[in-house]
């Protein structure tokens, strides 16, 4: 269960979430990892293009591993803010090999990826609102911006799971792969990347996140009283004890 990193060449950081047997989903001490990769990476004059994946063929990401820790300190949303890259600016640009499964939070460690490749195999989804979690990754913020009111919509509220193909359809991932091929997939466009004037690419990617980044930090206020609201109603005590007893919710 842990972040594990590599180097592709001189130029490319390859990030894989490791958490088979819970689908690659991330403890909180996964998140913590993540988010100090993150800086370092962001430090690195070496690094000038990430590919992120999941660890075998199942999964790329499951989210959040919501079997431990539940808590939601100031500290610990920090820690989930940058692991996530939710409001925080990182200048070098991120390619996610979707190379199985990418649900809750992480369709909202994807939706802050930049070039995104996906095995056919692969669902893409946002459960949270079946179990009476509040997406606070990011989706209810940057999702519309990204594919578009409607369809945002649709997959925040139904909680339902979508393929590859309505994933690339909609724009959130840009092309669906060979099937086993999404890190081959990436790698490729990942070098593409790293042969471009690297002052330039980062000066791009920061002017993007940077816009980003002041736009969602503009809603955190409202994001983390909704967040909390959820939180502390019956209906989140229910979803929670539904999901790990792998039963149907109960909210009559």
């Amino acid at each position: 269960m842990e972040i594990q990193t590599r180097r592709h060449g001189s130029h490319i950081a390859v990030v894989t979430i490791a958490n088979q047997p819970r689908r690659n989903a991330m403890s909180r001490a996964m998140m913590a990892d993540l988010a100090r990769l993150w800086d370092r990476l962001d430090a690195d004059p070496m690094c000038r293009a990430v590919i992120i994946t999941g660890a075998g063929e199942r999964a790329f990401c499951a989210g959040a591993d919501i079997s431990g820790d539940l808590g939601a300190s100031a500290e610990t949303a920090k820690t989930i803010n940058r692991a996530l890259l939710k409001d925080t600016v990182f200048t070098k640009p991120i390619v996610a090999a979707v190379n199985g499964d990418c649900v809750g939070g992480g369709v909202e460690l994807l939706i802050s990826t930049d070039i995104r490749g996906a095995d056919p195999a692969a669902r893409f989804g946002l459960p949270e609102v079946r179990y009476a979690i509040y997406p606070f990754g990011g989706a209810a913020v940057k999702l519309t911006h990204q594919i578009g009111y409607v369809r945002a919509m649709d997959l925040l509220l139904t909680g339902r799971l979508v393929d590859a193909a309505f994933a690339e359809r909609i724009g959130l991932v840009n092309t669906v792969v060979e099937p086993g091929r999404a890190l081959e997939w990436a790698v490729g466009v990942a070098e593409s990347i790293a042969a471009n004037s690297p002052n330039a690419v980062q000066a791009v990617k920061q002017q993007v996140s940077t816009g980003i980044a002041d736009y969602v930090r503009g809603r955190e206020t409202l994001e983390q009283q909704l967040g909390d609201r959820v939180r502390a109603s019956a209906d989140f005590a229910e979803g929670i004890a539904a999901f790990r007893g792998k039963r149907r919710p109960d909210y009559s």
